[in-house]
Formats: C-alpha cells, sequence, structure tokens
C-alpha cells in the first residue's frame, strides 16, 4: 500500500505541473455496480459479434471487484485535488453518462475561457498602470541574475587547465571506447536503457564529444536528438512535452543535444519563461528525471565547460575556416554578451537540480582531448555501475 500512495503522489505531482502550465484537467471515473457489470459481460457474450469484448481476464477482475473498487477508492482520495478533481459518473445508463460527461467538459472549458479572459484583461490594465520608473524598479528577477550572486560560481571554480597528450588521448579513448562497447552490449542484453544530456556554451565541444560517445555504440541503437527553440506546436504543450515523447526504448541509447534544462537557463535569462515558471521547474525537472531513474534508466547529465577566452579563440577560428564558419551565428555572440548571466543561471541550476540520484558530471572542456575522454570514461562507469545494481 506504501508503494501505491508514492505511485499516486506522484501522479499527484504531475497533474499539477500540467495545472500550473495552463492545462485544464478532467478526470471521470465511471462506475458500474458488480450485478451490472456482469449482466453486460453476459449480454455481451450471447452476442456472436460482441463476445470478443470479454475475455477470461475480465471475469478474473470480476471475481475480483472488491479488491478493485478498494484500489479505486485510495486512487480518487488521494489523487482529488483543486486543480484535478475526479466526477464520478453513474456508468449503467449510457445516455445519461454521455450527456452528463458532456456537460461536465463543456461548463468546465467555458469556465477556463471566463478565467483566461479575466486574467487577460487583468494584465493588461495593471500593465497601463504600471510607469517606467515602476518597470525600472520591479524588473524580473532572470535580468538580474548575474547581480545576484556572487561572482564566484561553481563553474569557476573548475580546474581549466587540465589537458591530454595526442599520444594519451588516442590511447584512453581507444581504451574506454572498448569497454564502453561491451558494457553497452551487455545494457542492450538486459534491457536497461540509457538518456544522456548535454549542456553548455556554445563552442564547448558537446558536438564533438558526442560523436566520441556514440562511436562505441551500435548505430541501430542510439539517436542523437539537438534541440533548438520550441516549435509553436511545441510551445503550446507542457515544456516537458517535446522530451517525454523521445524517451528510451529498453536497452537503447538516447543522446539530448540540449535538453529540459532550457527551462531554467535559456528561457529564464532570456525572458521566455515567467520567474515563476522557472522557478518551479528545478522541482518538475527533479521529480521527472527520479521517476525516469526509479524505472531503471541510467541518466547521465554532462556540463561540458570552457572559460570565456577560450570562447573566443573558438569563435575566431570558427571564423576563418570555411568548413566551421556555419556554426557561429549571431545569436552566438548575443549570447557571449551575456556570459556572466548565463553562468550564474547555470550555478543556480547545478546547485537546484544536481541531486543525489542524478548530479551534474562538470567537464573541463578547454582542452578537447581532456573533455572527450572524460566523457566516454563516466559513461563506462554509470553503466559499469548499473549493471552491477542489476546483478
Amino acid at each position: 500500500m506504501a508503494e501505491l500512495d508514492e505511485r499516486l503522489d506522484r501522479i499527484v505531482a504531475f497533474e499539477n505541473a500540467l495545472a500550473e502550465d495552463g492545462a485544464l484537467i478532467l478526470k471521470f471515473w465511471m462506475h458500474l455496480s458488480k450485478n451490472t457489470q456482469k449482466a453486460r459481460f453476459k449480454a455481451l457474450e450471447k452476442d456472436p459479434l460482441l463476445s470478443w469484448q470479454v475475455t477470461e481476464k475480465d471475469w478474473e477482475h470480476w471475481r475480483r471487484y472488491e479488491d478493485f473498487t478498494e484500489a479505486a477508492e485510495r486512487t480518487i482520495m488521494r489523487t482529488n485535488t483543486g486543480k484535478a478533481a475526479w466526477n464520478i459518473v453513474e456508468g449503467a445508463d449510457p445516455y445519461f453518462r454521455a450527456i452528463t460527461v458532456g456537460k461536465i467538459i463543456r461548463d468546465a472549458v467555458r469556465k477556463k475561457l471566463d478565467e483566461l479572459e479575466t486574467a487577460k484583461l487583468s494584465q493588461s490594465q495593471t500593465s497601463q498602470e504600471v510607469t517606467q520608473d515602476d518597470t525600472e524598479q520591479t524588473a524580473p528577477a532572470q535580468d538580474d541574475v548575474g547581480n545576484a550572486l556572487s561572482s564566484t560560481t561553481l563553474l569557476s571554480t573548475l580546474d581549466m587547465s587540465l589537458t591530454l597528450t595526442k599520444t594519451d588521448y588516442k590511447a584512453k579513448l581507444k581504451k574506454y571506447q572498448g569497454k564502453l562497447n561491451l558494457l553497452h552490449r551487455e545494457a542492450m542484453a538486459k534491457g536497461i536503457s540509457t538518456i544522456v544530456v548535454f549542456e553548455g556554451p556554445d563552442a564547448a565541444g558537446k558536438g564533438g564529444a558526442i560523436r566520441r560517445l556514440i562511436a562505441a555504440i551500435d548505430p541501430h541503437s542510439y539517436q542523437v536528438l539537438p534541440f533548438a527553440a520550441p516549435t509553436d506546436e511545441e510551445r503550446a504543450q507542457h515544456y516537458l512535452w517535446r522530451f517525454w515523447r523521445h524517451l528510451s526504448r529498453a536497452g537503447d541509447v538516447t543522446v539530448f543535444d540540449r535538453s529540459w534544462y532550457g527551462r531554467v537557463l535559456v528561457e529564464r535569462v532570456e525572458g521566455f519563461a515567467s520567474e515563476t515558471e522557472w522557478r518551479r521547474a528545478y522541482a518538475e525537472i527533479n521529480e521527472f528525471e527520479e521517476q525516469l531513474i526509479e524505472h531503471g534508466i541510467v541518466l547521465v547529465k554532462f556540463w561540458v565547460h570552457i572559460d570565456k577566452e577560450e570562447q573566443l579563440n573558438r569563435f575566431k577560428e570558427r571564423e576563418v575556416t570555411p568548413h566551421k564558419t556555419w556554426k557561429l551565428t549571431d545569436e552566438d555572440w548575443r549570447n557571449r554578451e551575456k556570459w556572466d548571466v548565463y553562468e550564474s543561471a547555470a550555478h543556480d541550476m547545478f546547485q537546484y537540480t544536481s541531486t543525489r540520484y542524478s548530479p551534474w558530471v562538470l567537464v573541463e572542456g578547454n582542452s578537447k582531448y581532456y573533455a572527450r575522454v572524460k566523457v566516454v570514461k563516466t559513461m563506462c562507469d554509470y553503466l559499469e555501475k548499473a549493471l552491477k545494481k542489476g546483478k
């Protein structure tokens, strides 16, 4: 029962996250008495064209009707919240059931639309009343994030001088890629999935690290998903939606080149998310990742870091290298102007989302050789630990 309650609490947290993001949640429980259910089964069995709808499992569930009812009552009790309330509908009469559900949906949608219109008018009136001075005094917290923290961040404490010679790099990369291949084969056989997240400044070398990582994995069992600004369709959903639908199948590896952490990084810094939205995202992300890990998925989160001087050198190199110029955009230069703000946002991100079950791996990336080897070796460590745990 404790395990059931824990799972129900997770459902409540999930529904709250959707509701806070603006979703209208309607939940219906169609009640049917044991006798009515039995009569319906019997009627279906007598009809040659519909008898296939009733299976032995259905009858087994009917014989355990009281057990299912008890579980249903507990489920409704623990998950009936103000943001996602249950609607219990008597299901014996199909006409009553259909009309009742239709009315509830109609009324709920009308109420939601009225609330949105009221909120829109209120926001418009508030904006008109705010003077320019007031605007400056109440600037969004994300605009001041660079000044809100000390100049010392977790990233500023990294030893960016770490490096490898070309000879050591080749030897160690070969060693760990071979080890990773064997570990991944074993993970595939056991159905252990892996999700790898890459974040970091522009030109930090994420792409190069990803290429060395997937070089050791069966091409049929991985996918690399680059994420940029959300599309109109994606913006209409909860921000985690576009990542939910790409989770790894059993035994596969999914690499996210940029991820759900955009909510607390670029969306925070650029003002695409309100302060309320990005502040609650820390807890939502932690909850999401904990569920992945409890499901048996191996989750590895890399922040590949370079210092500001090294980024400038790489930008200049891209400007004069014909086959690399496409990598450098005006947006890269604009982001560089906000270096300190992004670093402070990243510091908050590490502080609030580097958890016991899903810590961040900070990769010193000034040396591409060192960064690539550290990424592949870390993947080996994670898979090795997961495989030992599964024995």
